[in-house]
């Protein structure tokens, strides 16, 4: 059986996408320099399309490595047949080390004391692991202080049974061009790479551009870029892009109930919207249980024969319901709630839209998209 409510991911998108930055990056000129190594980040359930499907694409679309946000999800990425390096972004301080080794993935070092559990855990096995070393330039989360590297690198460095491959950072504030954290992050780790180079005798691999800054300045492109949110085909708020990018999903259902409304008629749960007039909704069975966010009411709009409907009333856990007076619609009618539904520009929802209804963001809008939402590919 399946449900009304179901999302479709194209796995060409997905391949165009990847091939499309590809280009752009090849082709944007950068002092003579070589064009970034493509680090895709795939975690969150590859931004809610579905990891085990959608990463063998990106690699075999191009993508140098591949990035999780923990060993749970990285172990799954190998299970999927991911064969490219696997490099988890998160804390190592509570997790189970033994993934790292079984299924040869790249951890972060984020503190000394995650450097000391990797470094026990592989002079247990008698290996050596390579890791990706993260630093703190500003968004004070995770990684190493760059002012005081000087101090707490050298024990790190000197673990016997560990070989830094890359240092990365991680930008607060991209897609704000007002903003000038932005470069003084940037040239933080500038300095933090040279104090590295300092202490190793060499330059690692850097790394620091999201999908924001990738689109925003080469400069930080460095020696790979990290782009998540353009693989699936979404452009950053408020960033434009001329990168031919295809929304690489859609989110559709089916109308189950139309019902006309008298004057003063209310709908849903609290009577949030009251007929003024005569009016006709229909009903959809998708709502909050699927991800989708109650804020919709008053604010989201849904695609239906081609036309604009306005979400009225509340979004309740299963259903929503939409005005569609004046519209000629039936039950079993598609409701196009992201996509496309003709070829106006008007006549397409996309997840910047949606998010900027609601106030949020699209990252937040794909990724929480339910478990109980099948995922069909092509």
């Amino acid at each position: 059986m399946i449900r009304s409510t179901v999302a479709r991911v194209d796995l060409g998108a997905v391949t165009a996408n990847v091939r499309a930055l590809r280009d752009y990056l090849a082709r944007e000129p950068r002092e003579g320099a070589a064009a970034p190594a493509l680090i895709a980040v795939v975690k969150a359930n590859a931004y809610g399309h579905g990891a085990e499907r959608v990463a063998p694409v990106i690699e075999a679309a191009g993508a140098d490595i591949l990035a999780s946000a923990d060993i749970e999800e990285a172990v799954a990425l190998r299970r999927a047949g991911v064969g490219v390096p696997v490099l988890v972004f998160g804390a190592l301080s509570i997790s189970d080390l033994d993934g790292v080794f079984e299924y040869s993935l790249t951890p972060t070092i984020t503190t000394p004391w995650a450097a000391r559990a990797v470094q026990e855990a592989a002079a247990r096995r008698g290996v050596v692991v390579d890791y990706h070393l993260k630093i703190d330039t500003g968004m004070h989360r995770l990684g190493f202080r760059d002012e005081n590297l000087r101090w707490t690198l050298p024990p790190v460095l000197g673990a016997p049974n560990l070989r830094l491959q890359a240092i990365y950072t991680h930008f607060a504030s991209a897609e704000d061009a007002e903003n000038e954290l932005f470069n003084q992050q940037r040239e933080r780790f500038d300095r933090a790479a040279g104090v590295v180079k300092d202490l190793t005798g060499r330059m690692p691999m850097r790394h620091a551009a999201n999908s924001a800054a990738t689109l925003r300045d080469s400069r930080v492109w460095y020696d790979a870029v990290r782009p998540g949110l353009l693989l699936y085909g979404i452009v950053p708020p408020p960033l434009a892009s001329t990168i031919p990018l295809q929304p690489a999903m859609s989110l559709t259902s089916r109308v189950v109930a139309v019902k006309g409304l008298r004057t003063g008629d209310g709908v849903g749960y609290g009577s949030r919207f009251v007929a003024a007039e005569p009016a006709t909704v229909a009903v959809v069975p998708a709502g909050y249980a699927d991800g989708l966010d109650t804020r919709l009411a008053g604010r989201g709009h849904v695609l239906i024969r081609g036309r604009r409907a306005p979400i009225v009333g509340a979004v309740s856990m299963d259903m929503l319901t939409v005005d569609v007076t004046g519209m000629e619609v039936s039950p079993g009618d598609e409701v196009v709630i992201i996509g496309r539904q003709g070829d106006e520009s008007w006549q397409q929802m996309d997840a910047r839209e949606m998010a900027a209804a609601i106030g949020t963001i699209p990252w937040e809008v794909v990724c929480r998209l339910g478990a109980r939402i099948e995922r069909h590919y092509a």
